[in-house]
């Protein structure tokens, strides 16, 4: 048996457009609902306990969330999620009582699955859940970026990250990672302090497709997208100046850049450049909210996506956009390599000159550098969520069926 922590979901009910990782968490919640692998769904209160919410209720609220995601954010969609979340808020249900009656002898170990940062650095509620209830617990670490680039993060973020890691030194059965490279980073994390920990290397599937509903506005000019929050780790300061200088350099003739998503932190001389330049105001577009079915379209006819980012752990962005068809001009780091293989042009976050002549051969018609991708586009295969589900289930049939504590009084549990 599955239990599934669905907090973070829960917390976000008033956004209308989600991060990476609550769409992620999404996924789960919607496979665990309709799959055939026991589960209960569970989440943390103000009191820092870990309670079980009804089954019906849970699958109401994900489907009014997966709605208001995809759909569009009318006020009714609105309304109808923050009163499924509310009901969740009251409902609670005892894990103990849920447990009690697992016989000992059951090869059925219940596993833990938490698969956003959601109150991972709380190491002694963690600890507690595993004490009480002999389960296994599985985490999902989407990346380190706040330890190993503080800089872009909230004040404090990296000593809270820091914790959270070594929630998942001390405590976790295995770790499920969404590239190789992020794997690599949790490691040089964990493994100078003695331990082996499993580490499951499984890809995201591409999660936003075009399933009807409204049309975009599409702008008149060739235009470019950068997709996701406006943050200084997306390095969206680096397109901005270059906007401004195709704007003084060719006016009129300059390709549109088309921002989609929310504004961050940190990120005062983007906002200063956004609301204030001049310059910029005939050729960037800023749209915080967008239905995934509008997002999908504008980015299948863009000219291509862009994702000059410092760091990442994944790269949602790129797969999606990949997947639409649209070529990618992305920045030159090891996660987006592994996920985009040879399609894309990798490009140095910090080459002005380089994104500069990039976005101007890709701009024209014909672009013989753009057709160039567009052809090895057409051998790229796109990761699937199926594999990556394929994977998490193996892992968690082989926690399932280690002995419980009951069983063998005493025994070490494998790294």
């Amino acid at each position: 048996m599955i239990v599934f922590d669905v907090s973070r979901l829960i917390a976000c009910a008033a956004r209308v457009t989600p991060s990476g990782i609550e769409r992620v968490e999404l996924a789960y919640a919607r496979r665990l609902i309709a799959g055939a692998t026991p589960v209960r769904f569970a989440r943390v209160t103000r009191w820092r306990r870990l309670v079980l919410l009804p089954h019906s209720a849970v699958a109401r609220y994900i489907e009014a969330l997966a709605a208001l995601w995809g759909d569009g954010s009318s006020l009714r969609r609105r309304a109808r999620v923050r009163r499924a979340a509310l009901h969740l808020r009251l409902a609670r249900l005892s894990l103990r009582r849920a447990l009690a009656g697992r016989s000992p002898a059951s090869p059925d170990k219940p596993v833990y699955l938490l698969v956003s940062h959601h109150h991972l650095e709380r190491r002694h509620l963690i600890a507690r859940l595993k004490k009480r209830h002999d389960l296994s617990f599985v985490c999902l670490v989407h990346d380190l970026i706040p330890i190993e680039y503080p800089e872009y993060a909230r004040p404090g973020r990296d000593r809270q990250h820091q914790r959270r890691i070594e929630t998942v030194r001390e405590l976790a059965d295995a770790v499920i990672v969404p590239s190789a490279a992020t794997g690599d980073a949790l490691r040089s994390h964990i493994e100078p302090g003695g331990r082996r920990l499993r580490i499951v290397v499984a890809p995201f599937g591409v999660d936003r497709r075009a399933n009807g509903g409204g049309e975009p506005i599409l702008p008149e000019r060739p235009y470019f997208v950068c997709l996701g929050t406006i943050e200084a780790r997306k390095n969206h300061l680096l397109l901005l100046n270059l906007w401004r200088d195709l704007a003084a350099r060719i006016g009129s003739q300059a390709p549109i850049l088309v921002l989609i998503g929310r504004r961050g932190w940190e990120i005062e001389n983007t906002i200063d450049m956004l609301d204030r330049c001049p310059a910029l105001r005939e050729t960037v577009y800023e749209r915080s909210t967008m239905p995934d079915v509008q997002a999908v379209q504008m980015v299948k006819n863009a000219r291509a996506l862009l994702l000059p980012a410092h760091a990442e752990g994944f790269g949602f962005p790129l797969i999606e956009a990949l997947a639409s068809g649209t070529p990618v001009l992305c920045s030159d780091i090891p996660a987006l390599h592994e996920i985009g293989g040879g399609v894309p042009e990798y490009l140095d976050p910090l080459d002005g000159s380089a994104w500069r002549a990039a976005i101007l051969d890709y701009a024209a018609e014909p672009s013989p550098r753009r057709d160039a991708q567009l052809q090895r586009l057409t051998v790229w295969q796109p990761p699937r969520w199926s594999d990556h589900f394929a994977a998490v289930d193996a892992l968690v049939a082989e926690l399932a069926a280690a002995p419980c504590q009951a069983q063998a009084p005493g025994s070490a549990k494998p790294d």
